[in-house]
């Protein structure tokens, strides 16, 4: 099925897709008027490529993401360091759990491909399910491990024929989106999938 994406300060990088594979990126008009039956998707904000996030094995293996019913005990905030190993030496079930839940944090921060060398199966399946490309892990890293590393790291544009990766933040350009972070996300897009979108 065809589905056009647009965004509102984007107008000109509007992005087609048929199921998991772009078909075009172009201004919105000229898809709109070559595909008239696609499903459209509009947007605040800017479109944008996605991010890349190095900090997969830190963020996936190293820290807790709390349980929602866990927010009285541990409250809702990733948990590091020794309070983290502690949890997972009580209950390595723990890990899986968690991992599932920060590959969700990393969706709704624009996230769509992550780095670094994930040791364990727990963190490797949840990646692999979300369908979260793996790459290389830059030489030089952005700073602390962070959900939003600083400065972003935004993959090469989508292309027609490759695959349909890409997110939105509410953001008035890039500039703007260095600025206020990658918490501004309000879609994430993987292989054709609505994977993540802000309420």
């Amino acid at each position: 099925m065809l589905t056009l994406h647009v965004a509102e300060h984007t107008p000109e990088a509007a992005i087609l897709i048929d199921g998991p594979t772009v078909v075009a990126v172009a201004p919105y008009e000229r898809l709109a008027a070559a595909a008239p039956q696609a499903r459209v998707r509009r947007w605040p904000g800017i479109l944008t490529p996605g991010l890349l996030n190095p900090y997969a094995p830190e963020l996936l293996e190293s820290t807790y993401h709390p349980d929602p019913r866990e927010a009285a005990e541990l409250g809702t905030e990733p948990i590091t360091g020794e309070r983290a190993r502690q949890l997972f030496r009580t209950d390595p079930a723990r890990l899986g759990a968690s991992a599932r839940r920060g590959v969700q944090r990393l969706l709704a921060h624009g996230t769509v491909a992550v780095a670094g060398e994930l040791r364990s199966r727990a963190a490797t399946d949840a990646v692999r399910r979300a369908g979260l490309a793996v790459g290389r892990r830059p030489d030089r890293l952005p700073g602390p491990a962070a959900l939003s590393p600083t400065p972003l790291i935004l993959l090469p544009a989508p292309a027609p024929g490759g695959p349909a990766r890409f997110a939105v933040f509410d953001v008035a350009d890039r500039a703007d989106l260095v600025r206020r972070g990658a918490g501004t996300c309000v879609a994430t897009v993987i292989g054709g999938r609505l994977v993540y979108r802000a309420r």
